[in-house]
Parts: structure tokens; C-alpha cells; sequence
């Protein structure tokens, strides 16, 4: 607030005929009068101001460096105006917003030393009314004049405060105050703290503002580089940094500092590389870039966005994005669900034949061999290779699954590799996504021998190339394999390559069938129903124990993947919260009455449901064997007696 010069013998005797008399004179400013009186209720002391609310030198320390930014910037603003400071004998002073003393700058304050009075509390309680206490209260700029002060040895001279807000946030005080009562330009003092104000305030907002952009970019998973001319690297987040200590480009000084080498000087490339394009004018969107370096190669996305121009409308700097291959990959393969969904501990079992396989997956989980995992179809192999994943060193990479009876040979040869179709459009396949982590390779005992033995081919070099392309790249990932037939005698007999099955069997896993592990039944259909409740917000339902001795007696030829639909058809099809005996069909939504004679779809149902064996098919369906062959021939169906 600026007011308008006032007599000081005015002033001084409205002071005296309060501290006095206790009388309030009506022409004291209204702000300066509360504040007597609150200084007064305090019990300040008049005479002298009181120094000794100090704080301790190692908390003031430590109060400083957390305001260093602010203190260093005021201060480097003070250099330039000292002779001012000199001129008309004042003092400034930034306070923090507990009223502490930060920093006392140019001449001393209240003919005190810049030691003495910083780390000082000098809010109204500890030295009455000042400027600085008004500004604190009203959290407004206020001028006040020497004989409003409560201390006496402070009435010389005129102050003037002025609080700082950041973002909106009461952060400091800035105090300029003059020592002597001399006539001085008073519009000039408070055009000049409001100026240091204001410039306070934004360079705090700036600082902030800077900070949380660096830390979102050093948090952000790509490399981000501001590239000048020639390219000298101007700036780089915390991945960016990483990326040029990699490949040499920044190291230390002979004065220990870090210095960044020119980007033409470490990439041998780099006039074939986007960055170089950019300079003349050439803007780059998600290119595959291949870095070459002394030491070596590196396969990035890159986008190269060039910046402002000059006069003769060349380009000054370009701002560059890139992710480097693999850590795309992870980054892919976590945002599309390519993580293990099942521990191993997830697989229910308590029995001796169960609990001996799932120690032993545990314990091949933790070594880094490939794993072969064999059993019948339905066993849960997919759920051992999640859990074995999981418990393995690789569990923060991808979890990549490829199903190698799903498609053609040509397919799975492009899935697998992945295919360039020409210079602009490549496509990374299942072994590059997966690198760093994990493939699992389901029915592999389906894979074509040709594309069997290249990936043989590729497992030992640790490189591959896509179909159509020359480039090797490197991969590290472990393979997970599922067999539902005995892969050794496969390849023994030459249907499956056998340099592949000496890679993938280094460590083997049986999954028994569930008719071999019996008393597991109970607990596995109770976890099934307790699932299928989580998953459908449904209260979960109990089995009954002639329903569990049912389904213990069944052969389930379709193994846990049967026991599934099983009860999942029971659960949702059985009214009240108890599974009875009756509730269960063993063929799932098959049952005898529907129309399984003309609907083919319906038949097959019931037939793997009974394992292909045409005696267990003949019980469920309630008619003769000789009924059931006729039918079989119609669909085309193999049988088992």
C-alpha cells in the first residue's frame, strides 16, 4: 500500500500517547493500530528489538538450502542496484513465510550485521509492529514509516514489505528498508520492490514449472535431445544422458565435469540419420533408426521434429525423440497384457505327484535354461509357463505366447521372425517382442521342421533376421515350450527337429493328467468355483461332498480344461449357493436330449468331452455303441476303444 508522506513529530507522538497513555489516536493508520495493540498484548519489549528467537546454525542451514533458489536469484537481482542501496542507506531482506530472516543483502539491517539478525524470527510476536508483520497479517504490500514501528531503535528510518506468491501460495517477504531518516524517492523504493517482487515470483513459478517438466521428461520412457547445428547436444533427459554415456558421446573433462561430444563425432551415420534430415528442414515420425557407433549398434524409433528458423530460413535446432528397440518392446508388452497372469504358487495341488512338479518348476524357473513342458492337452502347461515366467529373473520383461498350430507355415514363419515387406515397412515378429523376456511356444511339436531348425539356427547365434531381410538383430529371450505328445520320440523318429528339441529340453516338466492326481480334485474344483466368483462378482457357491466324489470318479480325459466347464456350467446354471450331484453334467451345456444327431457342433462337443473313447461317449449319451460308430463315420471322427 503506498501512502502519502506523513509528519514524523506527528507520528511520533501518536506512538507516545499510545505506548504511554494507551490512547489510539484516529489518525494511526487502522492497519499500524491492530498491530500496536497485538504487540502490546505480546508484551514486546520497546526499547531494544529482540534477537534471541534464533534458530539453531544446523537448522538454519538446512532452512537455507531449501530456499536456495530463492535467495540466490534475489541475490544475483541486488548486484545491479547497489549503488542505489548505497545512496539512500538501505537494506534488504527476504523472509521466509514463518517470518524468519533468510537472507540479509548489501548494507546491515537495524545496524546489525547480516549474521546477527539472519536465522531471526521477526514476526509481530518477537520484535511488534514493522512492515514485515503488516505485510505477513494483511498479505498486502505495506509502506510504513519510522515512528510507527514498536521497537524504538528501529523508528530511524522508513520500511516497506512486500509479500511473494508463488503459484498462489504465500511463499516470502521482501523487505527494503532504510537506516537514516533521509528524504528519498518513495514511489522510486516502491516501484523497485515491486519490480524485485514480481521478477521473484515468476522466476520461482519459472523453476517450478522447468522442474516438473524435467522430471516428467527424465520419468518419460524414450530419450529426448534438443540438438543444435552440427550436432552439439544442448539437452538431454536422464534416459538421453544414459543413452550418450553409452556410446561415448559424454564423459569427463580434465576438470571433472561432464562434457557432451558432438553427435558427428561418436555416430559414424550421421549424415544418413533423421537428425541430419532435420536440419534441412525434413521432419521424421516414428522411424525405425539404425545408430551405428565404435562400439556399437543401435535400433531406435526415432521422431525428429526440426525447430525455429532463422532470417534465411534455416533451421537452428531440432528436438529429438527416440526408444531404443527393446525397451519398446517391454513397454508394448506390459500395456498389451504380455505379463504372467498366474504364479506358480496359483497351481492348486497338494498331493505327492503335484507338489513334486511344482517344485521342480519352481526350481527350473530360477535357472536359465530353456523348458520344455509336456503333458496332455488341458494339464494347465499355459499356467506352469506363467508362473515359471514369473519366478524367474525375466519376470519384468514380456510374457509373448504363440500358439504354433494356429496358422500356415508362412504365417508362422512371419510371426515368429517377423517380415519386411520393403524398405519403408518392417514388422518385428514374436522373438524380437519377446527379447528380454519370455517366448512361450505352445503345440510346438506342430511347428514345420524348416522353421524348427531356423529358429535352432537362431537361438545359438542369438541373433535373428525377419523373412525378406538381411539386418541380424540381436535377441535374449528364454523359451518356454509345450508339447501334448512326447517330443523325444517326435524327434526321434524325424518328425521333429531334433537340434531344436536338445535346445528346448535342457530342462524338462511333465504335467501329470488329472485322473493321476485324484486327490487334488476337491481343492482344484473349489478354486475353480472361488474364481469364477471373483471374476463375476458372484458370491461363491459350495460344492457338496457327494458332488466332489463324482467328479473324483470321473476319468477327465479333458483334464483341468474339462473340470473347468464342467463346473463353470454348473455354476451358472445351478440355482441357490450349493453345487449338488445332480447339477453336474459332464459334458458341459452337452447333454443327452439336444440335437447332437443333426448338429455336428454339438456332437464333437460330447465327444471330446468323453476323451474320443466311444464306450465312456455311449454312458453319457445313454445309447449304443453300434449307434454311436454310424454317427462317427458321418462326422469323420477317429475313435479310441
Amino acid at each position: 500500500m503506498i501512502r502519502e508522506h506523513r509528519s514524523r513529530s506527528k507520528l511520533e507522538a501518536y506512538y507516545q500517547n499510545y505506548t504511554e497513555n494507551g490512547k489510539l489516536d484516529p489518525n494511526v493508520h487502522p492497519w499500524v493500530a491492530a498491530s500496536w495493540q497485538r504487540s502490546q498484548a505480546y508484551g514486546v519489549k520497546q526499547d531494544k528489538m529482540d534477537i534471541s528467537h534464533r534458530l539453531a546454525p544446523e537448522k538454519f542451514r538446512e532452512l537455507q538450502q531449501g530456499h536456495r533458489t530463492a535467495i540466490d536469484y534475489l541475490g544475483h537481482l541486488s548486484e545491479g542496484i547497489k549503488e542505489f542501496f548505497q545512496e539512500y542507506n538501505l537494506s534488504l531482506l527476504l523472509v521466509d513465510a514463518d517470518c524468519v530472516v533468510l537472507k540479509s543483502y548489501s548494507l546491515p539491517f537495524y545496524q546489525m550485521t547480516p549474521g546477527e539478525i539472519e536465522g531471526v524470527r521477526v514476526g509481530e510476536a518477537e520484535v511488534g509492529t514493522s512492515s514485515i508483520s503488516v505485510a505477513y497479517e494483511m498479505k498486502a504490500p505495506f509502506w510504513m514509516f519510522g515512528p510507527e514501528m514498536w521497537v524504538k531503535e528501529c523508528q530511524l528510518g522508513d520500511a516497506c514489505s512486500a509479500p511473494v506468491f508463488v503459484n498462489g501460495e504465500f511463499r516470502y517477504i521482501v523487505t527494503l528498508v532504510s537506516m537514516e531518516p533521509v528524504p528519498m524517492p518513495q514511489d522510486a523504493v516502491i516501484s523497485l520492490l515491486f519490480t524485485m517482487r514480481t521478477a521473484l515470483e515468476q522466476h520461482l513459478e519459472a523453476e517450478i514449472r522447468i522442474t516438473a517438466e524435467e522430471a516428467i521428461l527424465d520419468a518419460a520412457p524414450f530419450a529426448v535431445y534438443h540438438v543444435l547445428p552440427g550436432g552439439e547436444v544442448a539437452y538431454a533427459n536422464e534416459l538421453g544422458n544414459k543413452r550418450l554415456k553409452g556410446i561415448g558421446a559424454k564423459h569427463e573433462s580434465l576438470h571433472g565435469s561432464l562434457h557432451t561430444s558432438n553427435l558427428n563425432d561418436v555416430i559414424l551415420n550421421y549424415q544418413h540419420t533423421p537428425v541430419s534430415k532435420g536440419f534441412r528442414g525434413v521432419p521424421s515420425y516414428n522411424k525405425e533408426v539404425t545408430w551405428i557407433t565404435p562400439s556399437k549398434t543401435y535400433e531406435d524409433i526415432t521422431t525428429v521434429v526440426p525447430l525455429e528458423r532463422d532470417e534465411d530460413q534455416m533451421v537452428q535446432s531440432v528436438v529429438v525423440i527416440s526408444m531404443p528397440i527393446e525397451d519398446l518392446r517391454v513397454l508394448v508388452a506390459h500395456a498389451a497384457g504380455y505379463t504372467a497372469k498366474y504364479s506358480i504358487n496359483s497351481m492348486v495341488g497338494e498331493g505327492t505327484t503335484f507338489a513334486a512338479v511344482r517344485t521342480k518348476a519352481e526350481r527350473v524357473a530360477r535357472n536359465k535354461n530353456h523348458v520344455l513342458i509336456q503333458g496332455e492337452s488341458g494339464t494347465g502347461k499355459q499356467r506352469m509357463a506363467h508362473g515359471i515366467h514369473q519366478a524367474s529373473s525375466r519376470a519384468a520383461g514380456p510374457l509373448i505366447t504363440l500358439r504354433c498350430g494356429d496358422t500356415t507355415p508362412e504365417l508362422l514363419e512371419q510371426e515368429l521372425f517377423g517380415v519386411s515387406r520393403n524398405s519403408e515397412v518392417s514388422h518385428q515378429g514374436r522373438l524380437e517382442l519377446a527379447s528380454g523376456g519370455t517366448l512361450f511356444l505352445d503345440e510346438i511339436e506342430k511347428m514345420p521342421k524348416n522353421i524348427a531348425r531356423k529358429l535352432a539356427e537362431t537361438l545359438t547365434k542369438g541373433q535373428a533376421t525377419r523373412v525378406g531381410d538381411t539386418v541380424m538383430r540381436s535377441i535374449d529371450v528364454r523359451i518356454i515350450a509345450a508339447c501334448d505328445s512326447d517330443l523325444k520320440r517326435l524327434s526321434e523318429r524325424g518328425l521333429f527337429d531334433e537340434k531344436l528339441y536338445e535346445i528346448v529340453s535342457k530342462s524338462v516338466i511333465r504335467v501329470p493328467a488329472l485322473r493321476n492326481r485324484r486327490e487334488d480334485i476337491p481343492k482344484l474344483a473349489a478354486h475353480i468355483v472361488a474364481e469364477l466368483a471373483e471374476q463375476h462378482q458372484l458370491p461363491v457357491k459350495k460344492i457338496l461332498p457327494e458332488t466332489e466324489a463324482k467328479l473324483c470318479q470321473y476319468e477327465w480325459p479333458g483334464n483341468i480344461k474339462q473340470l473347468q466347464s464342467v463346473l463353470e456350467y454348473a455354476f451358472f446354471n445351478t440355482p441357490g449357493d450349493t453345487i449338488r450331484e445332480q447339477d453336474i453334467s459332464l459334458m458341459g451345456d452337452v447333454k443327452p436330449d439336444n440335437k447332437w444327431k443333426e448338429d455336428k457342433e454339438v456332437f464333437v462337443k460330447a465327444w471330446k468331452a468323453a476323451g474320443g473313447n466311444v464306450s465312456r461317449l455311449a454312458n453319457l449319451l445313454d445309447v449304443s455303441r453300434v449307434t454311436l460308430y454310424r454317427y462317427l463315420k458321418k462326422y469323420g471322427l477317429e475313435t479310441k476303444r
